[in-house]
């Protein structure tokens, strides 16, 4: 599978062989449904917390005597039933974690690269330097690749002007390919990798 390498202005500048154990393979879709629950449940923070009947302040005093007033027995004015009591079962903070092993997650990555190829989201751009960070600049390129909707640009390294550029843009997410996650490449519609860092994608992910 052959992709075109374009340019900043849109024109085509070479060719690119896709890696067909990267971007080839048979989808597996209950493995993606897998990878992206554990990647959403992993997002949580854990930190909810409610104070029981012990945790909140007063509530030391018994309220009325035990017998002779009529009215049902009472321990404490914090007991979950009253007014500024504690709460029976709420949240308290839980490590939400969980893990995938490595062969489900390479599996899973692939699955996604595939689909998305088999689908002409991918585009491959030679190169992206920028003098200065400027807005126009990036949106400029979007045009000139006619990407819409959702896109994701993968850089191979961290690079700041780019970053600021693409900050104030709608529907445009910045990622490099060490941080690359199934995700992202879920939610974009159209996904422009920088030659360099389609090349570390598929060293990672080939057979």
């Amino acid at each position: 599978m052959q992709l075109d390498i374009f340019d900043t202005k849109g024109k085509t500048t070479e060719k690119f062989t896709l890696d067909e154990t990267v971007f080839g393979v048979v989808p597996n879709l209950q493995v993606i449904a897998q990878y992206i629950r554990v990647l959403l449940t992993n997002q949580r923070q854990g930190t909810s917390k409610v104070k029981t009947r012990a945790e909140v302040s007063g509530g030391g005093k018994k309220p009325w005597k035990q017998k002779g007033t009529g009215r049902a027995r009472q321990g404490s004015t914090r007991a979950i039933q009253w007014r500024h009591g504690g709460i029976a079962h709420g949240p308290t903070p839980k490590d939400w974690l969980l893990t995938l092993p490595k062969k489900m997650k390479r599996l899973a990555m692939i699955s996604i690269l595939s689909i998305k190829a088999s689908k002409n989201s991918i585009k491959i751009l030679n190169d992206l330097k920028l003098k200065e960070s400027k807005t126009k600049d990036i949106l400029d390129v979007l045009t000139n690749l006619n990407a819409r909707g959702k896109v994701l640009f993968v850089l191979p390294e961290n690079d700041n002007t780019i970053l600021q550029s693409a900050r104030n843009i709608k529907n445009l997410k910045v990622t490099i390919t060490g941080t690359l996650n199934g995700l992202e490449l879920m939610s974009a519609n159209k996904i422009i990798f920088v030659k360099d860092a389609i090349n570390k994608i598929q060293e990672k992910y080939k057979k």
